[in-house]
């Protein structure tokens, strides 16, 4: 009844599609309505046994029956329901219109939404769904904001009413749901964006044992199983060149710290090798820190080509900054031919260009959302809006593969590469500080150093990371986690899987 959470996502359109193939196929509208409901009644039971009290808030469409049957359970168990609801059950339409009327031959409790109606036990969102494109109209709202005031627990049905269901952004006021119960599919805006604050707990019904093959699915979700072979066994006979010469260009003036993290994650991710070209001031604190790194200080950029030729993968950017040094650093990185990683000043540089070139297939940009609108001329606020669009089109205007960093990580990479763009749920807020970055482009830089393909390895350099960051927030909590503390528990992830 209740799914781990599935290998694909769909989109809002793509569910709607999927719902219409399994009722062509011979599933009827009111049957997988009572699936959901009895998925939804499952979970209450599971997460608020002890309560015997429901408010049932229903809308205008089909999350509106999976409400009204949903209170048809809780009622049979002896519970005691009332239904409030923001439009007329009477111009209810299809399936949703007979779950009404089993509710109202039960005798539940039907009546219309007003702001003085009591909210008591387990409030259930079935107002809106994931069909929402637009502002929450006024009644809505009040109903919405009352909820979120009520201090019970709340569960949204499919999704928090008020929230998109494709790109995680409200339509103005939104649920927050204590736990959400989503039916067939997992939609993209459960998992990216502000989704996973509204949600709460997410729970994955999918209601048939197998969806119809001929609705394509939206993205990957980054899971340990697709991804956890990137990385082959050691041979014993194995010397440092087989796992690869990492370059690693930045720290430019009074900047030492963020390419220190990223030596230090990139040993710890089992790069053969590890080569740092910085400036000057950062040689000493860096060998003291990290022996095993071979530092080249550049007083004068020109000499960093002879390096570059050397490299079996770049990593160019963190705490570069934007100097004429900088750029001239940046160029000589842009006219190699190897596998490369555009991370921080890099990608601000590459932004002040008036066209920034084709970075190619073999390189990968892993911007933060401003970083991401500096390079497509928007507001940040515009990437945060719809996150996938974004990502794409990074991939179109680069030509190479981009990380979309933030909850919700989002990876894509040019058609060639044949796959999904992918969305990676793991990770914490905890990860939100100075840093993370900066140990995301080592270990990536290392895949690419151990000749993993660039698109496989953006995809399990950004599942690694946000895994080691959970575990690491399990055991010491999230506040106050530190970037510099990640290096250590990433090599762990590694080597569960027994490939380091």
């Amino acid at each position: 009844m209740l799914a781990s959470l599935p290998p694909v996502l769909y989109s809002r359109d793509q569910t709607r599609a999927l719902d219409a193939a399994l009722i062509a196929g011979g599933i009827a509208g009111l049957e997988l309505m009572q699936r959901a409901a009895a998925a939804a009644w499952s979970a209450v039971q599971q997460r608020w046994s002890r309560q015997r009290r429901m408010t049932v808030l229903c809308g205008a469409g089909n999350n509106a029956g999976d409400g009204y049957l949903l209170a048809c359970l809780a009622q049979a168990a002896g519970w005691q329901v009332s239904i409030f609801t923001l439009s007329a059950p009477e111009r209810l339409q299809g399936d949703a219109a007979l779950a009404w009327r089993q509710a109202r031959d039960a005798g539940i409790e039907i009546t219309p939404w007003q702001a003085d109606n009591e909210l008591a036990g387990v409030l259930v969102d079935a107002m809106l769904g994931t069909g929402l494109q637009g502002a929450v109209r006024a009644g809505y709202v009040a109903a919405i904001e009352a909820i979120n005031r009520a201090g019970g627990p709340v569960l949204a049905l499919d999704i928090p009413s008020g929230l998109d269901a494709d790109c995680g952004v409200p339509w103005g006021a939104v649920v927050q749901a204590a736990m959400t119960v989503t039916f067939i599919s997992v939609k993209p805006g459960l998992l990216t964006g502000q989704g996973p604050d509204c949600c709460g707990e997410l729970l994955f019904a999918p209601l048939v044992d197998a969806l119809p093959d001929s609705v394509p699915a939206t993205l990957e979700h980054l899971l340990s199983e697709r991804w956890q072979d990137c990385l082959a066994p050691r041979a014993r006979s194995a010397h440092k060149g087989r796992f690869g010469h990492l370059v690693l260009v930045g720290g430019g003036p009074g900047m030492g710290g963020a390419i220190m993290l990223t030596a230090e994650t990139a040993l710890q991710s089992g790069a053969g090798k590890v080569s740092v070209a910085t400036a000057p001031e950062h040689v000493a604190p860096l060998l003291a820190r990290h022996p095993e790194v071979m530092v080249h200080g550049l007083a004068d950029a020109a000499e960093l080509g002879a390096l570059v030729q050397q490299a079996d993968a770049l990593v160019v950017g963190p705490g570069l900054g934007r100097s004429a040094w900088a750029q001239q650093c940046l160029a000589v990185c842009l006219a190699a031919d190897t596998p490369r990683v555009f991370d921080a000043d890099a990608l601000n540089l590459l932004a002040l260009m008036p066209k920034p070139p084709a970075l190619g297939e073999l390189s990968v940009v892993t911007p933060h959302p401003t970083e991401a609108a500096r390079l497509l001329g928007c507001a940040t606020a515009d990437i945060s809006q719809d996150r996938l669009r974004a990502v794409l089109h990074l991939v179109e205007l680069l030509g190479c593969h981009a990380v979309l960093k933030g909850a919700g990580s989002l990876v894509a990479s040019p058609a060639s590469a044949g796959l999904l763009p992918a969305l990676c749920s793991a990770g914490n807020p905890g990860m939100a500080v100075g840093g993370m970055g900066d140990v995301l482009s080592g270990l990536l830089g290392a895949l690419l150093a151990q000749r993993v393909p660039a698109a496989q390895a953006a995809r399990y350099a950004v599942l690694v990371h946000a895994q080691a960051g959970d575990h690491l927030a399990q055991k010491v909590g999230e506040v106050g986690l530190m970037a510099s503390e990640m290096a250590p528990v990433i090599r762990g992830v590694l080597n569960q899987r027994g490939v380091v």
